[in-house]
């Protein structure tokens, strides 16, 4: 009989325990948590960049098949719809260029101007805020100068 007692006392945990054992989770995430959510952070900074390389080498390709890039009016939507029949170098098109219209890495659509103010063409991603300018994750991404730190200089802001 008194085995059957000592066996029943140590089936669970106590409530002491179980407490205990809640707040060591609790304060593993809030140590842990932030330093996740600053690599998920550089990694949509990472992606988006990368996405900049790939439509740049898209941008180059089309231009090489028609002879020039695709208007502000044409954006990005245009290295994936062939071109009207009578726009330049349309019979030459052998897109489309791109497998689909890409995103930022926080789902924004990028930003197109062609000519650009900084080359042949301006391609850049808001950050996440979508907006010109920021500092941050909401500093914009350009494919002229890669990630401003803080906001971009006055005469190198897209226009």
């Amino acid at each position: 009989m008194k085995q059957s007692q000592h066996r029943s006392r140590q089936r669970g945990f106590t409530l002491i325990e179980l407490l205990i054992v809640m707040v060591i989770l609790g304060l593993l995430a809030a140590l842990v948590g932030p330093r996740l959510f600053g690599q998920v952070d550089g990694a949509k900074i990472d992606a988006t960049k990368s996405q900049l390389s790939s439509i740049g080498t898209a941008l180059d390709a089309y231009r090489l098949d028609l002879g020039r890039y695709p208007t502000t009016e044409e954006g990005l939507a245009g290295l994936r719809v062939k071109p009207a029949d009578d726009a330049p170098g349309a019979s030459r098109w052998r897109g489309p260029y791109l497998p689909k219209t890409p995103k930022d890495g926080w789902g924004n659509d990028f930003h197109y101007k062609a000519p650009g103010d900084h080359g042949d063409y301006d391609l850049w991603s808001g950050g996440a805020n979508n907006a010109e300018g920021g500092e941050g994750n909401d500093a914009d991404i350009t494919s002229w100068e890669g990630t401003t730190e803080g906001a971009p200089a006055a005469d190198s802001a897209p226009k």
